[in-house]
């Protein structure tokens, strides 16, 4: 893997910590200006809605600037919200810092998703993408718990100082380390948005929308789930942060090894394991030994769906995937305020601290349902393409031999076998 994904990496830490640190610096903050702690969460509202509406809209103003450019540009601008929340002097400016930091990241990750896959070897793409969220996997693990015990010591508004020289690291090597990379030929605003007419990107979408929801669902709660179900003490709950972090590291890993290898088949097969086990920690949450254990678990099966569905959207929109990257990136944060919101619902409606979890495995249900759905519509066009090509003699890519011919063993043998090349090309 090249160096270069190192400097994306770097800069995905920074972004994934300031994402996140907020949640453990919240009564600091409300205590700092008056507000109550439900208001101070506004912050973390505030932030995904700046990465659903900023990523797409900073990558439609990219189109006509170098990637390696565009990734500079967007780490300058994540390094200023961080410093403008730093010195923020009232709430307001601070949610403004929010969501300029917010805006820098939906477009970051789409943009170094495609900078990412293009560094290496075609077999390698997803594992190169898993390399760069390896980044934000490190944040959970070792960013926001250091920069939550930074900021209760030091003050919260040193925990932003921080982050900020992250991203001036992030800069310097993304500066030095990735190679330049024009303007793709002929890439245009049309080209980018004609993508989305495709109804695969709209079901890759919510793919990911619901996959990725299903696992916030869950870890939105899971400080009161723990304290008032499991029995732990609130200072514990940092350790158990910790193990779902790990687990999101290990998965980031292997759901880029995994998807290298069978996209589609990865997807089945990780989306179901996560629906069963969000299901089954309704009941597992109610126990320490079984909250060890699911906790861990979910995180490497939740994490394991980013570069698989990341991928999945970019090889829907081959040519032009830019935009449509970045529009993922806004999806997962989609699924992240849309779990939380049917997560609160359910436990307002009096259903208990578990609710969320079946919350997160009807979500999780819903993204394999419409992954199988993809995958199927996705043979059907395959064998529709390879049945035209046998029947207008024709060639079917990846099938030598099977263009029109003159009725040799041959020819005819490649043609039999055409319908089948197609569907097993239509299962990568």
């Amino acid at each position: 893997m090249p160096l270069a994904l190192l400097a994306l990496a770097i800069s995905a830490f920074g972004i994934g910590t300031t994402e996140f640190v907020i949640m453990g610096l919240l009564p600091e903050v409300a205590g700092d200006f008056s507000v109550s702690i439900p208001t101070a969460g506004l912050l973390i509202s505030g932030y995904a809605l700046g990465v659903v509406v900023g990523g797409p809209l900073l990558t439609v103003l990219g189109t006509r600037v170098p990637r390696k450019g565009m990734l500079l540009m967007l780490t300058g601008l994540f390094i200023a919200g961080n410093l403008v929340s730093a010195v923020a002097p009232a709430f307001g400016l601070l949610m403004a810092g929010r969501i300029l930091a917010a805006f820098a990241h939906g477009a970051f990750f789409g943009i170094g998703s495609v900078v990412a896959a293009d560094l290496v070897a075609p077999n390698k793409r997803a594992g190169a993408i898993a390399l760069m969220f390896t980044g934000l996997t490190a944040a959970n693990v070792l960013g926001v718990p250091m920069g939550t015990l930074l900021g209760q010591h030091f003050g919260w508004r040193s925990t932003f100082y921080v982050v900020a020289g992250l991203g001036a690291i992030g800069f310097a090597g993304i500066a030095a380390l990735v190679p330049v990379q024009p303007r793709p030929e002929g890439a245009r605003l049309g080209a980018e948005l004609a993508v989305f007419r495709a109804p695969q990107i709209w079901l890759a979408l919510t793919m990911t929308v619901l996959g990725w929801g299903g696992i916030f669902a869950m870890f939105t709660y899971i400080t009161p789930m723990m304290t008032e179900l499991a029995g732990f003490s609130a200072s514990s709950v940092t350790w158990l942060l910790f193990l779902f972090g790990v687990g999101l590291f290990v998965g980031n890993l292997f759901g880029g090894w995994f998807a290298d290898r069978a996209l589609m088949r990865s997807l089945y097969v990780i989306i179901a394991v996560l629906t069963v086990l969000l299901f089954a920690f309704t009941f597992t949450a109610q126990s320490r030994a079984g909250a060890i254990v699911t906790i861990p678990l979910i995180g490497v099966f939740g994490f394991a769906t980013v570069a698989p569905l990341q991928k999945r959207v970019m090889d829907q929109a081959a040519g032009a995937p830019t935009l449509a990257s970045a529009a993922n990136i806004a999806a997962f944060n989609l699924g992240n305020a849309l779990a939380a919101w049917l997560g609160g619902l359910v436990i307002s409606a009096g259903l208990g601290y578990q609710a969320p979890n079946w919350v997160g495995g009807l979500m999780a249900a819903g993204a394999l349902g419409v992954t199988v759905l993809s995958g199927a519509l996705e043979r059907r066009s395959g064998l529709r393409g390879a049945g035209r090509a046998v029947a207008e003699g024709g060639a079917v890519p990846g099938v030598p031999g099977s263009g029109s011919g003159d009725g040799s063993a041959a020819g005819g043998t490649a043609g039999a076998a055409s319908p089948v090349a197609g569907a097993v090309a239509a299962r990568r």
